[in-house]
């Protein structure tokens, strides 16, 4: 597993994971292009294949948040690494409110949430999804 800087073909390629594969009509490449643009983005490459890709929208001074697109084909030793870079980034990020949203359904996501530090701050967000699916919300505040 090699992260490198995130860039807009990567998104392109990666065929999402079952819990993400709602948001592959809504990722446009103006999309992608903005997510290079927005903060911190990294993609997790095995080999010469994206596996991942994540980062932080800086919203304002103090508050960002997550997005992480992974693909289906990621495996376990894989999304340790992914894992293992995500949360030696968080650990060094000096934003004190991270958020990120986790499909109600989707209970890998709840997980991870949780192995990042991420509490619970909303259970369901009814509607937030573009196709009109629910989120929770998670937040990591320091």
């Amino acid at each position: 597993m090699n992260i490198v800087e995130y860039r807009p073909e990567h998104l392109k390629t990666i065929d999402l994971q079952e819990g993400q594969a709602y948001l592959s009509s809504w990722i446009t490449a103006d999309l992608a292009a903005a997510l290079a643009k927005s903060g911190w983005a990294y993609t997790g490459m095995d080999g010469d294949t994206p596996v991942g890709c994540a980062g932080v929208i800086n919203v304002w001074q103090g508050r960002g948040i997550c997005w992480a697109y992974l693909s289906q084909d990621l495996s376990a030793k894989n999304f340790l690494g992914v894992h293992r870079s995500v949360a030696r980034f968080l650990e060094t990020c000096y934003l004190h409110r991270l958020e990120m949203t986790v499909d109600c359904d989707f209970e890998p996501g709840h997980r991870w949430a949780e192995m990042l530090g991420f509490e619970m701050e909303a259970e369901r967000m009814q509607a937030y999804r573009p196709d009109g699916g629910d989120c929770a919300l998670y937040a990591r505040v320091l």
